[in-house]
């Protein structure tokens, strides 16, 4: 038996709990990603714009990053299975919603009854792993846990595509009703009590301040996103928000009984692993925005095509992460991360060589390698940190790390976003002064080109030179997409370089409770 483990979790059937646990992670993850692909036809459905319509995902995401702070809290007053079945019961409540909503309003309210429930998911999920496994083989369950984690944002737009092009957008919400409630009934026979409670007090002032920091920031870089980063909105929420993230810093510290024990910052491991996978979430998040928007907006495939493009770097995710989580338990976090990083180097640095010709077969299987690279670090990274922590830590730990890479995934897509469209207007204004000023032998083509297709169409020779026109302003703009895209993956190839630097500071260390039993023993 480890000494890290406490008796009464020996008797425990973790398999069961396990299984409990991943299922409800992936139908709330899976769910997150099926309504990216539907966008289009929800406005259409709504008769809402693409700002408005924005806001199922954006209102999602803050409802999310907003729980997660508060978890521990939640843990240490909700029995284990009482919160997890909470959290579903608030889940299948929102996809009801959803699913029968005669307007925009009534999903909005929807997808936040929705996030409720997924926001304390993963948290939890992550501090039961900590309760009942010993360090030696936590690698393994999180591993386990990086299948729902990561196999289904994959597979979301692969089934999203296939049910949008047959059936109605109604039925990604009903998917996975019967999931939930089979996992609902599933935990009230099998799921036991596992962590301990503590019966925290509420603090009031560092849940405002949290919620108002958090929520203000990840509100301003998922606008920045869309408007840029010299939106008033944008600006003032981020100031906003820097403001009351200190505030509650200053609290937490403070405060004799903290929502959120920010003190977990003082094990080195600890902060450098969530640092690198803060670092890596920046780059891989915003990159799964950026592969759909080539693939549909630039070479014309169809949202299954896209999705099924995703399918195979996914299924290489599922398989591998348990094997990277059982590698971690033998060699340590940082071999994997060194292999995994530089495997995730390389492949994004070739999605910067993308053309308006690259074929897409050659897109998939650089996917499916950058997926790989990631399976080695997607939670031996986190699991790493986590391991240094005490067990008092553990929840507070989890949700540390969690708002951490939620923000980072946040900002990361801002970045690349931004960084895509702001490129993409300047190589729109380099082709435009080339075509303009600087090549008179191809104007001299266009004009004569412009002229023959008159005369084969029987139209105007100004009709014939605007065609051609047309025609060069759309090549010039898909181009010019292509470059900004390029350009955002050299900024995501620079982040996972910096991940990849970060990563051989990570040490393999014994937990707090192992190397006191040590003391302990030799004094003795």
């Amino acid at each position: 038996m480890s000494q890290n483990q406490p008796n009464n979790v020996q008797h425990l059937n973790k398999g069961v709990i396990m299984s409990v646990l991943v299922l409800g992670a992936f139908v709330t993850i899976l769910n997150q990603t099926l309504l990216n692909v539907a966008i289009p036809h929800l406005m259409n459905e709504f008769n809402v714009s693409a700002n408005t319509v924005q806001w199922l995902s954006t209102g999602y995401m803050l409802t999310n990053g907003v729980l997660i702070p508060i978890t521990p809290f939640l843990i240490g007053r909700l029995s284990t299975r009482k919160l997890f079945i909470s959290a579903m019961v608030a889940f299948l409540i929102g996809s009801i919603i959803c699913a029968v909503a005669p307007g925009f309003t009534v999903m909005m309210i929807g997808r936040i009854v929705q996030a409720i429930g997924a926001g304390v998911m993963m948290p939890l999920m992550m501090t039961v792993i900590l309760f009942i496994y010993p360090p030696e083989v936590r690698g393994r369950a999180m591993g386990t846990m990086a299948i729902a984690m990561f196999f289904a944002p994959a597979l979301g737009p692969t089934l999203s595509g296939w049910i949008i092009e047959h059936w109605t957008w109604r039925i990604l919400f009903y998917v996975g009703m019967p999931i939930a409630i089979f996992d609902i009934i599933f935990a009230l026979i099998m799921l036991p009590n596992v962590s301990k409670l503590t019966n925290p007090k509420f603090d009031f002032a560092g849940f405002i301040t949290s919620t108002m920091g958090f929520g203000l920031i990840l509100y301003a870089f998922s606008e920045a996103g869309n408007n840029g980063w010299g939106d008033p909105r944008v600006v003032m929420s981020l100031i906003g928000g820097v403001i009351f993230v200190v505030l509650f810093i200053i609290r937490e510290l403070t405060t004799e009984e903290p929502m959120l024990d920010l003190r977990v910052f003082k094990y080195n491991v600890f902060t450098i692993s969530t640092l690198v996978s803060c670092v890596v979430n920046m780059a891989m998040f915003g990159a799964m925005i950026l592969v759909p928007i080539y693939i549909q907006n630039i070479r014309g495939f169809s949202p299954l095509q896209a999705g099924l493009l995703l399918l195979p770097g996914a299924i290489v995710m599922a398989i591998m992460s348990p094997i990277a989580g059982a590698l971690f338990d033998k060699i340590g976090a940082r071999p994997l991360a060194i292999v995994g990083l530089t495997i995730t180097t390389i492949t994004t640095w070739y999605f910067s060589q993308l053309t308006m010709a690259t074929p897409y077969s050659h897109v998939m299987l650089l996917y499916t390698l950058r997926m790989f690279g990631m399976s080695f670090i997607a939670m031996t990274i986190m699991t790493a940190g986590l391991n240094q922590l005490p067990r008092q830590f553990a929840s507070h730990g989890t949700a540390a790390s969690n708002t951490a890479r939620q923000i980072a995934a946040s900002i990361g897509t801002a970045i690349l976003v931004t960084v895509m469209t702001t490129r993409t207007t300047f190589h729109v204004g380099t082709y435009r002064d080339t075509l303009t000023t600087t090549n008179p032998m191809l104007n001299s083509m266009l004009a004569d080109l412009g002229q023959k297709l008159a005369m084969q169409l029987g139209l105007p020779v100004q009709a014939g030179t605007a065609l051609v026109g047309q025609y060069l302003y759309k090549m010039v703009m898909q181009q010019s997409t292509v470059d900004g895209i390029n350009d955002a993956f050299i900024v995501a190839t620079i982040l996972t370089f910096i991940a990849l630097v970060l990563s051989f500071f990570l040490k393999r260390v014994k937990p707090v409770a192992i190397v006191k039993a040590e003391v302990e023993k030799n004094a003795e």
